[in-house]
């Protein structure tokens, strides 16, 4: 299993949001680069970008400190927040960015998705965020009347490398992962499958890994405050 640690970036700086309210945004580091170095310090192969200013607006935002991040380092990165055309999945993948995450375009320009999935074989992830197990959109202030299976199974054959799916109402909480409707999203669709949203110990780590297609999981504020060790978290990930 696969850790992906989050920079969520907004203004600028490495922040997390409570249930996705931008009013609720924690700044844990003001240099979002320091903090990719800290990750890739730690251990950590992949990471998790959110351009969160993006998500809101629909258009990208935060492409300066992307570009920093990944000259920076050298980790694998996969990266998200209001990617809706192909020009945008085109200016991310040529900035250096490994995958690119759309969400809010699933939903609502599918063919987008297929067409980009196609043409570009392993580089193209979905993100379903969910509230109750219905879809949620344009960073989260959106509901719609669709289900989170609904949606991962229109992607299904595809050619989508991953759809990442998120409990809302976990997100930023530190009340761990919800297994339960993660794992119903994983036995849904043969897509593997990354958890987000809750994840604050080892042992949400090793009840996800009970299921072969959760391929990984992405983690923000248990690392930020300390409460998941980076040790420890790579440690049972690899068991």
């Amino acid at each position: 299993m696969n850790i992906y640690p989050a920079i969520d970036l907004k203004d600028g700086e490495a922040v997390r949001l409570e249930e996705g309210d931008l009013k609720r945004a924690h700044i844990f580091n003001s240099d979002p680069v320091a903090q990719a170095k800290i990750f890739e310090d730690a251990g950590f192969e992949y990471l998790h970008i959110t351009d969160l200013s993006g998500a809101f607006t629909g258009e990208p935002v935060s492409g300066d400190c992307v570009k920093e991040i990944l000259s920076a380092t050298g980790m694998k990165a996969q990266l998200g927040g209001g990617v809706r055309s192909r020009a945008t999945i085109d200016m991310w993948l040529e900035m250096g960015v490994g995958r690119v995450i759309l969400g809010t375009a699933a939903l609502n320009d599918p063919w987008l998705v297929m067409d980009a999935a196609k043409e570009l074989p392993g580089k193209i992830v979905v993100a379903i965020d969910a509230r109750d197990g219905t879809v949620v959109v344009d960073g989260w202030a959106t509901h719609s009347d669709m289900s989170a299976a609904e949606l991962a199974q229109r992607f299904e054959g595809a050619g989508v490398a991953a759809i990442i799916y998120t409990d809302v109402l976990r997100d930023g909480q530190l009340k761990g992962v919800n297994v339960t409707s993660t794992a119903e999203m994983a036995e849904a669709v043969s897509i593997p499958v990354l958890a987000c949203g809750g994840l604050n110990s080892v042992e949400d780590i090793q009840a996800l890994k009970a299921y072969p297609n959760i391929e990984g999981v992405v983690v923000g504020r248990a690392l930020y405050d300390g409460t998941l060790a980076p040790a420890a978290a790579l440690a049972t990930a690899a068991e």
